[in-house]
């Protein structure tokens, strides 16, 4: 009785493991898929986040953009003090993910850079050096 109890038990584990593992697989693939540069510049120009996340998965790095020191002695002080009481607070965020993107057949760019400015999607830049 108990040998036929953990026969089913295995039997059970194989059968959803057998099931699971394909869906697994078809998810992993659609989020390694590669592009060109125009259908990722279309695909992705202007997206959210959560669209990007969504479509490519988590990217390999991540980093806040930073307020230099003396940024406000570059750009003036008339232009710091214009509207800073009536502007929104920026938020940006880039974002990197790397063998996304080809320029030729069988050639990858190395890194593809997002720029997020407040959840959206701004600019978009190929690297082979970075």
């Amino acid at each position: 009785m108990i040998q036929i109890k953990k026969t089913t038990m295995f039997m059970l584990m194989i059968a959803f493991v057998a099931t699971a593992f394909p869906a697994f697989a078809a998810d992993n693939a659609s989020k390694s898929a590669t592009y060109n540069e125009d259908q990722f510049l279309n695909a992705f120009s202007g997206k959210s986040r959560k669209v990007i996340l969504e479509k490519l998965g988590t990217p390999t790095k991540k980093e806040q953009s930073v307020k230099p020191s003396n940024a406000m002695n570059v750009i003036g002080p008339k232009i710091a003090a214009g509207d800073a009481d009536t502007q929104k607070p920026v938020n940006v965020e880039m974002w990197y993910y790397n063998d996304l993107v080809h320029y030729e057949p069988k050639k990858k760019y190395k890194t593809t850079e997002l720029t997020f400015v407040n959840d959206r999607c701004m600019n978009i830049a190929f690297f082979n050096n970075k």
